[in-house]
C-alpha cells in the first residue's frame, strides 16, 4: 500500500481542481452547466498560468499531438466537402482537446485526482437514478438514459467508462478501505453493471465486461486475486445472460435470425466509404454525416459509372462507428490524427504501467485512462465513441493519468 502524496497547491490550483470535480458532476446530469464549467476550467487555468508565468513544464510530444489533433479539425472544417455545420462539429473537438491540454499541464494533487474519479461515479449513479425514474414515470420513454448524455448507446458508452474508472479506483484503494467501504464499492459496481445490461447496447456491454477482466488482470503484480475474481464474476454474468435472456440478448438473437446482426451498420459503413472516396483527404466535415442522403450518395455512384443500388446503402445521422464516422467526416487527414492520439494514449499506458511499486493514485489514474481508451477503441467499432460527453470523460481520465505517470516533468 502506498501513501497518497499531494504537492503544495495555491488557491488558483484549488479552484481548478474544484472546477474539474464540478465538471465531472455536471457531465451526465445537466447540459448548460457542463459547457460553462469546461469553459470556466480552461479560462481559470489560463489566467492562473499567465499570472504565474508557468505553464506546466516544457513543450513535449503530447503538446504537439494535441495541437495537431485540434488543428486537424480546423483543416477539416476549412476544406470540408459538404458545407453545413462542420464548424459546429469542430467545436466539440476543440472543447475536449483544450480540456485535455489544460488537465495534462496542471499540477493536480493526488486527492484532487481521486476526487474527480469519485465525482464521476457519484454523478453517474445520480444520473442513473434520475434516468430510471423518468423511464418508470414517462410512458413514451423506452430506454434508461443519462439526462445530459442522451441516446441510450451514448449513455451506455459513458457508463462503461465510469464503470472501469470506478473499478480501478476501488482496486487501488482496496487495502486502505474498511469492510463497509469495500462492500459499498462492490455494490456500486454491481449497480453500474446492471444498468449497463438494461441499456441494451451490445457494444458497450461487451466492452464493459471485457474491461472488467482486463483491468483486474492488469493488477497481477499488485494483487493476484483481482484477476481471478473478475474472470469468475464475468463468467457468472455471461452465463446468467444466456439463461435469463434479458432484452440485450433477445435483441441480438432476433437480429441474428433475420441476418441483421449489425443492425444495418454494414450498409451505413458502405455509405461512409462512398463519402471517403468522394472526399478522401478532409471528408465531408464534422457533424455533416447526416447530409449523406440517397440523392447525393447515389449520384456519386452514378458519376463513377457504378451500379446504382439504393439497397446497398443505409442513411443515418452518424456512422455508428468511430472509425467509419471519422473517415467519412474528417477524411484520411482526420483519421491519421485520431490514430496518432489513440496510439500515443496506449503507448503512454504501456510505458507508464505502474507495476508492483506504483502508488495508489497512479494505479487509479492508469485504470481510469485505460478505461477511456479501451471503451473508446472497442465500443467504437460499432458505436460513434469519442463524441461530446463521453469524449470529455475519456480525455479527462487521460489527463489525470498524464499528471501522475512515471517520469512526468514537475
Amino acid at each position: 500500500m502506498s501513501a497518497i502524496h499531494s504537492p503544495p497547491a495555491s488557491a488558483g490550483t484549488h479552484l481548478e481542481a474544484a472546477l474539474l470535480v464540478a465538471l465531472a458532476v455536471a457531465l451526465p446530469l445537466w447540459e448548460a452547466p457542463k459547457n460553462l464549467l469546461a469553459a470556466a476550467f480552461v479560462l481559470t487555468w489560463l489566467t492562473n498560468r499567465l499570472r504565474a508565468r508557468r505553464f506546466g513544464g516544457p513543450w513535449d510530444r503530447w503538446d504537439t499531438l494535441i495541437a495537431v489533433w485540434i488543428g486537424s479539425g480546423v483543416l477539416v472544417a476549412a476544406f470540408a466537402g459538404i458545407h453545413f455545420q462542420e464548424w459546429r462539429g469542430t467545436t466539440d473537438l476543440l472543447r475536449y482537446g483544450l480540456v485535455l491540454w489544460c488537465v495534462k499541464r496542471s499540477n493536480l494533487s493526488d486527492n484532487a485526482i481521486l476526487a474527480v474519479i469519485g465525482a464521476a461515479f457519484v454523478a453517474t449513479a445520480l444520473g442513473l437514478a434520475w434516468g430510471y425514474w423518468r423511464w418508470v414515470t414517462e410512458a413514451k420513454r423506452v430506454y434508461i438514459e443519462l439526462h445530459s448524455v442522451g441516446h441510450v448507446n451514448h449513455s451506455a458508452i459513458y457508463l462503461a467508462i465510469v464503470f472501469g474508472s470506478s473499478q480501478s479506483a476501488l482496486m487501488a484503494l482496496w487495502p486502505r478501505l474498511g469492510l463497509a467501504a469495500r462492500a459499498a464499492g462492490l455494490a456500486g459496481l454491481v449497480c453500474l453493471l446492471a444498468f449497463l445490461v438494461a441499456m441494451e447496447s451490445r457494444g458497450a456491454l461487451a466492452a464493459g465486461l471485457a474491461l472488467a477482466v482486463v483491468l483486474a488482470s492488469a493488477w497481477w503484480p499488485r494483487e493476484r486475486r483481482f484477476g481471478a475474481a473478475a474472470l469468475l464474476a464475468v463468467a457468472v454474468i455471461a452465463a446468467a445472460l444466456l439463461v435469463m435472456r434479458p432484452t440485450v440478448v433477445t435483441k441480438h438473437l432476433q437480429n441474428a435470425a433475420t441476418d441483421n446482426v449489425l443492425s444495418y451498420r454494414d450498409r451505413i459503413w458502405i455509405t461512409s466509404l462512398s463519402a471517403l472516396r468522394e472526399y478522401p483527404v478532409f471528408g465531408v466535415g464534422m457533424d455533416n454525416f447526416s447530409r449523406l442522403d440517397a440523392p447525393r450518395v447515389l449520384g456519386w455512384s452514378k458519376a463513377r459509372g457504378e451500379p446504382v443500388d439504393e439497397q446497398a446503402f443505409f442513411f443515418a445521422p452518424h456512422a455508428h462507428s468511430l472509425y467509419f464516422n471519422t473517415l467519412a467526416e474528417r477524411g484520411l487527414a482526420g483519421f491519421a490524427a485520431l490514430l496518432a492520439v489513440l496510439g500515443a494514449w496506449l503507448a503512454s499506458l504501456w510505458r507508464g504501467y505502474p507495476g508492483a511499486r506504483g502508488r495508489d493514485v497512479q494505479w487509479a489514474a492508469w485504470g481510469a485512462a485505460f478505461s477511456g481508451w479501451f471503451v473508446t477503441v472497442v465500443a467504437g467499432m460499432a458505436n460513434t465513441t469519442l463524441h461530446h460527453e463521453h469524449a470529455l470523460l475519456a480525455v479527462l481520465m487521460l489527463g489525470l493519468w498524464l499528471n501522475v505517470r512515471p517520469g512526468r516533468a514537475p
